[in-house]
């Protein structure tokens, strides 16, 4: 069950006279994946092609993608609190039930990513991990030139520029329904939760 924005997150949250609540959420190693993979989709996505002169640079961009969502889940394992895999474990139900409490008014505020959120974080993992794996696959003796492959890895690419897309999308109507804006929040590593929301 993601977590819901609470009194008792520690000494660490930070009262402003604006009523809002400063709370330390993403710790530097959350905030250095998720920005990581970001910059790592750009690059292999729009900088450098997979053919060419780029095709090195586009290889290396996919590995340290890769390499980033592994760091990222072992964190998720022995990270702090809000960095558990723990505090937002995928959940569909939970998720349809979190859009369904927004729609419907009742919008909570949850200190690590609320239910949908983490569903598209753990899909937009297992895509780039899966991205990575039919990269290397096409460089290899045994699979280079298999159409399959070649398709797949194309196939992937387009699941993540929508999950990109939708990723986006959730981020604005989630900032603009609860008041807590997520983007400076992945950046300074703390959320502003308007203190009526707290509790």
């Amino acid at each position: 069950m993601t977590e819901v924005a609470s009194t008792t997150s520690g000494a660490r949250d930070r009262r402003a006279p604006d009523g809002v609540t400063s709370v330390k959420v993403w710790d530097p190693v959350v905030r250095l994946t998720h920005w990581g993979v970001a910059a790592a989709v750009l690059g292999c996505s729009f900088l450098f092609e997979p053919e060419g002169n780029g095709a090195d640079l586009h290889q290396l961009f996919g590995y340290v993608g890769v390499g980033l969502v592994v760091l990222r889940l072992v964190w998720g394992l022995v990270g702090p609190r809000h960095a558990r895999l723990s505090s937002f474990p995928p959940n569909p139900m939970a998720a349809l039930r979190h859009l369904t409490d927004l729609h419907r008014g009742r919008r909570h505020v949850h200190l690590s990513h609320n239910p949908a959120g983490a569903l598209m974080v753990y899909n937009l993992w297992a895509s780039v991990i899966a991205m990575g794996v039919t990269g290397y696959m096409m460089g290899t003796v045994a699979f280079f030139g298999i159409d399959w492959v070649e398709e797949a890895h194309e196939v992937i690419y387009g699941w993540i520029m929508v999950s990109v897309v939708l990723h986006l999308a959730g981020i604005v109507l989630d900032t603009v329904l609860t008041r807590v804006p997520l983007v400076p929040a992945m950046i300074t590593g703390r959320k502003r939760v308007p203190t009526d929301r707290l509790g």
